[in-house]
């Protein structure tokens, strides 16, 4: 009898694909349903944007860079879900011959992420329709993805994990809880949400899994992967936020002045960084689980790598 089908582990798998199986849901059918975004209405909520940040715009021209802003969060999504998919498939490996309940729980993982590439696809396209020309998502999610994917699984997976916990604390405190929001935009995260959350359970299972075949040696380099991976990803952020802010002083209605210009760039770089890196460092689950891995030295060296991002 195989011993992995009375395991604790085994039933959370199993959990996870109970929950993905009431939870399903099609893109027409259940998410865009024949409708378009209204830009009356934001489309990220002030939590997530740092509205305050941006208190010599007028609300308007808040409203349009929350709309810019939120294109970004939904072309990032269908970014990050590209390099997930793929290591999700590479770990199945270790549960082909053994545990079938994972197995299924990882393909079930896999199509869902590919589901939401192509959502994100279709809201970008439904985006360009009515906003502004020149909006560029500089990030080639091919190349981002082979650079992720070329580090440790332990890093790949320890990133994974925080990216997917950090969109369950955005839905759950800012997004849901914000009703000036466009509701096709609003809608496109909650079912995004509502199969999010089951990920980050196997996110953490197979985190953990991993952790326990690697050394110490090995494990220390992962840390060491992980901060690399973090900076390559504030580098992007970087790159981006000039984008969207060179997009938003073309599209806003208003010659911008100079320094108004940089503080649009520097409040959206501030505005990435919370919400790409800040809020799932931050996010007590992920640090609990993060903790609980490695070091109080490794633990101190990731602190001193995101001191500049967080201050």
């Amino acid at each position: 009898m195989d011993t992995a089908l009375q395991s604790p582990a085994n039933a959370r798998y199993a959990k996870c694909i109970e929950a993905s199986k009431r939870v399903r849901w099609d893109i027409d059918r259940d998410v865009i349903r024949g409708r378009s975004f209204d830009f009356s209405k934001k489309f990220l909520p002030d939590g997530l944007t740092l509205a305050g940040t941006f208190d010599f715009l007028d609300e308007a021209e808040r409203r349009f860079l929350s709309q810019v802003q939120g294109r970004t969060y939904a072309n990032m999504f269908g970014l990050v879900e590209r390099f997930i998919g793929a290591k999700m498939l590479e770990v199945s490996q270790g549960h082909w011959l053994g545990d079938q309940v994972a197995l299924e729980a990882l393909v079930r993982f896999t199509d869902e992420e590919l589901k939401h590439q192509a959502l994100f696809r279709r809201i970008e396209a439904l985006t360009a329709e009515d906003m502004p020309a020149g909006y560029r998502f500089v990030l080639q999610p091919n190349e981002v993805a082979a650079f992720v994917l070329g580090k440790s699984t332990w890093s790949v997976l320890a990133l994974t994990c925080h990216i997917e916990l950090f969109t369950q604390v955005h839905y759950r405190q800012s997004i849901e809880a914000d009703g000036n929001l466009s509701e096709l935009y609003k809608d496109v995260f909650f079912f995004h949400w509502k199969e999010e959350s089951q990920h980050a359970i196997l996110d953490e299972l197979e985190w953990r899994r991993e952790d326990d075949s690697v050394s110490a040696e090995e494990r220390d380099q992962a840390v060491y992967d992980l901060i690399g991976l973090v900076g390559g990803i504030d580098g992007l952020l970087q790159a981006q936020a000039g984008a969207d802010a060179d997009y938003f002083a073309a599209g806003c209605g208003r010659l911008l002045a100079a320094k108004e210009r940089e503080r649009v760039q520097a409040g959206m770089l501030a505005a990435y960084r919370w919400q790409y890196i800040v809020s799932g460092v931050s996010d007590p689950r992920f640090s609990e689980l993060l903790g609980g891995l490695i070091t109080a030295e490794q633990g101190e060296r990731i602190r001193n790598a995101l001191a500049p991002i967080l201050a």
